[in-house]
């Protein structure tokens, strides 16, 4: 059928998601997804079972627009307890569906026509698409390698008069990079006397590795008088298709906020919500999720110790970069798509972060995987030489 040419699109160079296409690759070639983030072991039956039981009591209408009062309550107290902040969760708090539906409507709330918005490279994806839909300008600072490490110096030079927001995201999606408490000092020094808002993407929070502690921003009470901080259920407790978040920010920040939410999701399933302030009662699902990954992290990279692949160790998320420069010279797209075809194993191509495509011969792989799925994995890897 043959459609008249009335359509511009907002989003002229933006196609599917990397991590659609390589999982759409990964089925078709019944390769090892180790691309999307996500486990493919279930969730805990005891959180099942919380789901069903609020099923069965009959919580399946709507439920308030900024989330049910239990949940906040219980997100309020956990983050109280970790970073020693009380946020109130009648007017700081509120309940999205997943991480990706708190950041567009954050950036459209907070997003003007015309701002700047700071964003380090390598980038999760839905960042920019966002800006751009908001009318806002993405301004790019790249993450030194190999460390991924922020270059502030050049951070700060990118800032104007224009500059609204700054998007912050520890641990870091794609690299497993984390934020020091040095770096949030830095931030704190360069951002004092503006009106810089800050976007902290944490919904990694509680993957993190080798002794170091999570520097959420509301830890700074000055950064975080002025940011609005992500996280996500999904990724804390294995249920990535519930699509559950949330975000906590000021007043006057979350008021903003909610004015979008209300239009983009109303309101996040309800039942579920229930079950998951039921369940954050047990403190030690979350608190030994990173001694959890860990054990995955170093079973993958300990199997990979006698490859050709450089390894440059996750400090955080369910990510592990694999540097294969001494394998191929390939480009990273080229040199993904044919590890999925010819090798059983999908990954996601580094470059495709970057807004400019920059190529370091790195790979992304997900390690929340069953032990045999990462020994199954490990053992097609090996064969490349």
């Amino acid at each position: 059928m043959k459609y008249p040419n009335i359509l511009a699109s907002k989003l002229p160079n933006i196609g599917t998601t990397i991590f659609a296409v390589m999982s759409n690759m990964a089925d078709e070639y019944n390769a090892i997804n180790m691309s999307r983030g996500f486990p493919d072991f279930n969730c805990s039956d005891k959180l099942i079972s919380l789901v069903n039981k609020y099923m069965k009591k009959g919580y399946n209408q709507y439920a308030p627009i900024e989330g049910i009062m239990p949940l906040r309550e219980a997100i309020s107290k956990k983050t109280e307890e970790l970073y020693s902040v009380k946020y109130n969760p009648e007017t700081e708090i509120t309940i999205t569906g997943g991480a990706t539906e708190a950041i567009n409507a954050a950036i459209t709330s907070l997003v003007q026509e015309g701002d700047e918005v700071l964003v380090l490279e390598p980038a999760y994806d839905c960042y920019v698409p966002a800006i751009k839909l908001a009318g806002g300008q993405p301004i790019f600072t790249p993450l030194k390698e190999p460390s991924y490490r922020i270059d502030w110096d050049e951070l700060q030079k990118n800032i104007t008069p224009q500059t609204k927001m700054i998007i912050l995201n520890s641990p870091q999606n794609p690299t497993g990079a984390i934020f020091s408490a040095e770096d949030l000092q830095k931030l704190n020094k360069i951002i004092t006397g503006t009106n810089i808002i800050i976007l902290s993407d944490e919904v990694y929070e509680h993957i993190i590795f080798d002794g170091y502690e999570h520097q959420s921003i509301a830890r700074y009470p000055k950064l975080a008088e002025r940011s609005i901080i992500i996280s996500s259920f999904g990724k804390t407790f294995h249920v990535t298709g519930w699509r559950l978040g949330y975000c906590i920010a000021p007043e006057n920040i979350m008021k903003e906020f909610r004015k979008v939410h209300q239009f983009s999701m109303y309101t996040v399933n309800t039942p579920i919500q229930y079950a998951v302030a039921e369940y954050l009662n047990d403190k030690e699902e979350y608190l030994n999720l990173g001694k959890f990954f860990q054990q995955k992290r170093d079973f993958f990279n300990t199997g990979l110790k006698d490859s050709k692949f450089i390894i440059r160790p996750s400090l955080g998320t369910y990510f592990q970069l694999l540097d294969y420069s001494k394998i191929s010279d390939e480009k990273d797209t080229v040199f993904a798509e044919r590890l999925t075809k010819e090798y059983g194993v999908a990954s996601i191509p580094v470059s495709v972060f970057y807004h400019d495509k920059i190529d370091n011969k790195v790979l992304r792989f997900c390690f929340a995987k069953k032990t045999e799925t990462i020994e199954k994995a490990v053992e097609k890897l090996l064969k490349l030489k």
